[in-house]
C-alpha cells in the first residue's frame, strides 16, 4: 500500500522525522532502512535506540497517531495504480492489500484514496503475529486466496516488503519508491505502475521477463509453473 499504491511513504518519513526530532535525533539517510517499509513498532524501537531516550510503546503510539492524521488529510494514488487495479478487476483476477501499516491507517486509505477498489481482503500489521520483512503476511494472504504463494505476484516498493514476499514464496514485482531494492532471483523490476499490466504480472510467475533497468532477461523463478501462459483469471495478485 504505502509507496506502492498510494504516495504515503513521504508522509511516513515526515512523521518519523518529527517524532525523532522530539527525541533529540535528526533523521537521516542512515535511518532509512529502519523507517521505510517498516512497521510502526520497528521504527519506534529504532528511534528510541538511536536517540538513547524514550519509551518504545509511547513512541509507537505517537508515530501511529501522527501518521494517521497525515493520511486522513489525503494520500494520493501512485501513477498507474488506478488503471492497474481496474484492469485486474475487469479480468476477474483476485487481488489483496498486504500492508505493514496499522489497521486504522489501512482502513483510512481504503476508505479514501482506494474507495473504488474491490480488494478480496486487506491485511494490516495487526493481522499477523509478525509483519514485514517476515513472510507471515504474504503466506496468510495466499492462504486466504486459497492458492499457493508460488502462483501469486507481490507488487512491492521497499526492501523489507520484497523480502517478505520472496520469503513467502511469491514472485515479486518491484516498483521502487524511496529506497532502492537490490536485484535477486525471483524479483522483477518496473520503473512505474504505468508500465505494469496483466501480461507483466503473468510473466513474473511464468517468466522470463526482461529487467527494464538492464534490458537483460531476469529469468524465470526456479519454482515457477512451466508451459504456456495460464488463463489470467487464475493468477491472484497481492500488493
Amino acid at each position: 500500500m504505502d509507496g506502492t499504491l498510494v504516495d504515503t511513504e513521504v508522509l511516513w518519513w515526515e512523521t518519523a522525522a518529527e517524532v525523532a526530532a522530539g527525541l533529540g535525533h535528526r533523521l537521516g539517510d542512515a535511518d532509512a532502512p529502519e523507517v521505510v517499509g517498516r512497521a510502526v513498532q520497528d521504527t519506534a524501537a529504532h528511534l528510541v535506540r538511536v536517540a538513547g531516550t524514550g519509551d518504545a510503546g509511547r513512541v509507537a503510539d505517537e508515530l501511529a497517531g501522527s501518521f494517521f492524521r497525515r493520511v486522513e488529510e489525503g494520500a494520493p494514488l501512485r501513477p498507474g495504480a488506478q488503471r492497474l487495479l481496474a484492469g485486474l478487476e475487469r479480468a476477474g483476477v483476485p487481488f489483496a492489500l498486504v500492508s505493514a501499516s496499522p489497521r486504522a491507517v489501512v482502513d483510512s486509505v481504503v476508505a479514501g484514496a482506494l474507495a473504488d477498489v474491490c480488494f478480496a481482503f486487506t491485511l494490516s500489521a495487526d493481522d499477523t503475529v509478525r509483519t514485514k520483512p517476515h513472510p507471515d503476511p504474504y503466506r496468510e494472504a495466499a492462504d486466504r486466496l486459497g492458492v499457493a504463494p508460488g502462483v501469486c505476484v507481490a507488487v512491492e516498493d521497499s526492501p523489507d516488503g520484497s523480502a517478505s514476499a520472496q520469503a513467502a514464496g511469491c514472485a515479486v514485482l518491484v516498483v521502487p519508491s524511496l529506497l532502492p531494492v537490490p536485484p535477486a532471483e525471483g524479483r522483477y523490476f518496473a520503473e512505474s505502475l504505468e508500465d505494469v499490466d496483466l501480461a507483466v504480472l503473468r510473466a513474473c510467475v511464468n517468466g522470463p521477463l526482461a529487467d527494464p533497468r538492464t534490458d537483460l532477461p531476469a529469468g524465470p523463478r526456479t519454482d515457477a509453473p512451466t508451459g504456456p501462459p495460464a488463463d489470467p483469471r487464475g493468477r491472484p495478485a497481492a500488493e
